[in-house]
């Protein structure tokens, strides 16, 4: 078991899985899921309020990229991203990839992650606090996120939050993200 305030890094395997040109199709994928989670949920935009226009920089620590996010409604966008650039928006939130996942799915909880500074935001402290109350009353599921109903929705959230529980477990038994001999 890792330190409480031990990063979970994402195990090596699965960095491996994710090098740096491999982040890019991911932007426009990322953004057109944003987009149809604005028309289908409207309200979980207006719920930022000025904050909708801000650019959140969010840098999973653990990957060779970041993210730029804009959630704008309809005109939401995400952008993968060097760190230096998502160092520049007005808000970044740092942290291993398995933490801000889990922060999003609400598997963890934001603050106990900030205080005990395994995730670190800077930035626009207004834009934090409305996306972190945003984030937690929407109650989100991976196939929300994809805009899928029924069925489908069931076998893609068993089969995401499945892989995510393998990974964090993964993390635990190797928290450095080193391989294992």
């Amino acid at each position: 078991m890792r330190p409480p305030n031990a990063e979970p890094m994402l195990p090596g395997l699965f960095r491996q899985l994710f090098p740096a040109v491999a982040g890019l199709p991911l932007g426009p994928l990322l953004t057109l899921s944003l987009r149809s989670l604005a028309r289908r949920r409207p309200g979980l935009f207006e719920r930022l309020g000025e904050s909708r226009s801000a650019c959140f920089g969010i840098d999973p620590v653990d990957l060779a990229f970041a993210f730029r996010v804009v959630p704008e409604g309809q005109r939401s966008s995400v952008r993968v991203v060097s760190k230096d650039e998502a160092a520049r928006s007005d808000v970044q939130i740092k942290g291993p990839l398995l933490t801000l996942l889990g922060l999003l799915d609400g598997t963890l909880d934001g603050d106990a992650m900030f205080f005990s500074r395994v995730i670190s935001i800077s930035g626009r402290t207004e834009a934090v606090l409305a996306l972190r109350n945003t984030i937690e009353d929407a109650e989100l599921r991976p196939a929300d996120l994809l805009g899928l109903h029924g069925i489908l929705a069931r076998c893609v959230d068993t089969g995401v939050l499945g892989t995510l529980s393998i990974a964090r477990r993964l993390a635990d038994k190797n928290p450095s993200g080193a391989r294992e001999a």
